[in-house]
């Protein structure tokens, strides 16, 4: 280790930004909460009908005391409304990673809970990202289907024809061979029925299943016909005459089971990702007072990365050469990794390092970990004429082609191009995950209502008008009020631009278990094919 950590946990700053850390996560637990109580408070129905609520089907699925890493929880907040006291995270979904018999898969479950399971707008963001991860690290995808499909009252052309993508992934990771595994709860109607129709293993309920492309009101509404929801999509019709499903269980509890069986008899191969690791020698805990509250209060990352890595021993590369860029050699769970960090803006010697890391990184095989904390890349006259904007734009070609896995933790600031040469949501990581004090936008809101003002004022110049102060530092508060509000963790993670919000202190799981992922994946190769699994 080539750094001696100077940092305590007991002063008076670090308890400040404990006690604000703390009170964010308290937000934070309880917007995840919300969305599992609105789910039961729909248990008196689900009793009555002898089913299990989505969350008690999920935890049925999974091997007891297995890891399982939850994705995009907040999904859809303050979308479905914007009250944040009012608005349901989620998307309507349950998403994440976990192990079924053994076998590490993506597992997606309809919250039909709430609203039936309708799909909402971010939940199908939500889905087709959850698919992309099950693409790229290829995983299994496990769907437990009960939905009510499109809310027709909120109907919008787009939902219709972005959402084909959600069947087109099915078809795309059958034809990789990785199996697709749908455990049909309730109803899937329209859309819904290319669920368990493009899967290659279909387990329905009998007397709960349904599929079909057109429902009882529907046929109606369209050819007059007449038919029961049994005859034209039930359970018993679907594996005994149609063929759609493989197996006919008695309740939900009976489907599972099953489902935990076919997965055993994959055979899937298993790799040993769990490596031997010594803990860092730096209490998780003291992660909550090191980040300030306001990206303007300075941190020294190196001080975060003690606290996530292997026996807290790290090996910086380049310290005296662009310092304010943290680059460093380190193990996590085990795995080889290299660490880039910001200790303020990337000048021209920190994108030039950075740069030279990520590509000695790919030589070497070993994953990026970018612990994001900055806001943006330096600006004025001297970093324009040394050439600010090449060597920023080598550094982001550099993250755009690296040929390794890549994995971004949003820590604090995440501004400007910044957020781009730090491997962003738009550079495509393998996973993303942001803190709850994390900050992203273009710029701050500040700087930008700062810019504005200029802006006006020497305008009005122009003009001969005298500037309103009253009414100029309404504008000001306007857009720094529009800034933060959107540059907020839990309001980005509400759009999908992450893959959730996660605890400070649970980083170096979340990492180890992300790396185990990416080590699965690089060792499998599995059966490809021309098409995906046909339903005959």
């Amino acid at each position: 280790m080539n750094f001696e950590s100077t940092w305590n946990p007991h002063n008076p700053v670090a308890q400040q930004r404990r006690e604000a850390a703390l009170a964010r996560l308290a937000q934070w637990q309880a917007l995840q909460d919300r969305a599992a109580l609105a789910s039961a408070q729909s248990k008196p129905v689900f009793d009555k009908r002898g089913q299990l609520l989505p969350r008690e089907r999920v935890a049925l699925l999974l091997d007891p005391g297995a890891p399982f890493l939850p994705l995009c929880a907040l999904a859809g907040f303050m979308q479905d409304t914007p009250d944040p006291a009012k608005s349901v995270p989620g998307g309507g979904m349950i998403a994440g990673i976990g192990f079924i018999s053994g076998v590490r898969c993506m597992v997606v479950a309809s919250d039909s809970g709430i609203e039936a399971g309708a799909i909402q707008a971010r939940g199908l963001e939500k889905i087709l990202r959850v698919q992309e991860l099950a693409f790229e690290n290829k995983l299994p995808f496990v769907h437990l289907v009960e939905s009510a499909g499109a809310n027709l009252m909120q109907y919008k052309v787009e939902g219709f024809v972005l959402g084909g993508s959600l069947f087109r992934n099915l078809a795309r990771l059958s034809a990789a061979g990785l199996p697709v595994l749908t455990v049909q709860h309730g109803s899937g109607t329209a859309g819904g029925a290319y669920m368990p129709g493009l899967s290659d293993t279909v387990i329905m309920v009998r007397g709960r299943s349904r599929a079909f492309l057109a429902g009882p009101p529907l046929l109606k509404a369209a050819t007059g016909e007449v038919a029961t929801e049994e005859e034209l999509g039930g359970a018993e019709m679907h594996t005994s005459v149609s063929g759609l499903g493989e197996y006919l269980c008695e309740d939900d509890r009976h489907a599972l089971g099953t489902a935990r069986d076919v997965v055993a008899r994959w055979d899937w191969p298993a790799h040993k990702t769990q490596r031997e690791a010594k803990p860092p020698r730096f209490d998780a805990e003291e992660l909550l007072g090191l980040m300030p509250a306001h990206h303007r209060e300075p941190i020294d990352m190196r001080e975060v990365i003690l606290r996530l890595v292997d026996d807290s021993d790290f090996l910086e590369f380049k310290p005296l050469f662009g310092a304010a860029t943290v680059c460093a050699q380190a193990r996590i769970g085990g795995h080889a990794v290299g660490i880039i960090s910001n200790n303020g803006p990337i000048d021209v010697a920190g994108a030039n390092k950075a740069t030279h890391f990520i590509q000695w990184m790919c030589q070497l095989g070993h994953p990026i970990i970018y612990l994001q904390n900055t806001t943006g890349y330096m600006v004025g006259k001297d970093s324009e004429q040394g050439g600010m904007i090449k060597h920023g734009s080598k550094m982001i070609q550099a993250v755009t082609n690296a040929t390794v896995p890549q994995i971004t933790i949003q820590c604090g600031a995440s501004f400007g191009a910044g957020n781009y040469g730090m491997c962003g949501r738009g550079y495509a990581p393998r996973f993303l995950f942001s803190w709850p004090g994390a900050k992203t936008a273009v710029m701050g809101g500040e700087q930008a209502a700062r810019t504005m003002q200029i802006v006006a004022e020497a305008g009005m110049a122009r003009k001969g008008i005298t500037p309103d102060p009253d009414k100029m530092q309404a504008q000001f508060d306007k857009i720094v009020a529009l800034f933060e509000a959107q540059a907020d963790a839990f309001y980005t993670s509400g759009l999908v631009l992450d893959d959730g919000v996660i605890d400070p202190r649970d980083t170096r799981s979340v990492l180890s278990f992300c790396l185990d992922t990416c080590a699965d994946s690089a060792a499998r190769q599995p059966r490809a094919s021309t098409f995906g699994v046909a339903r005959m």
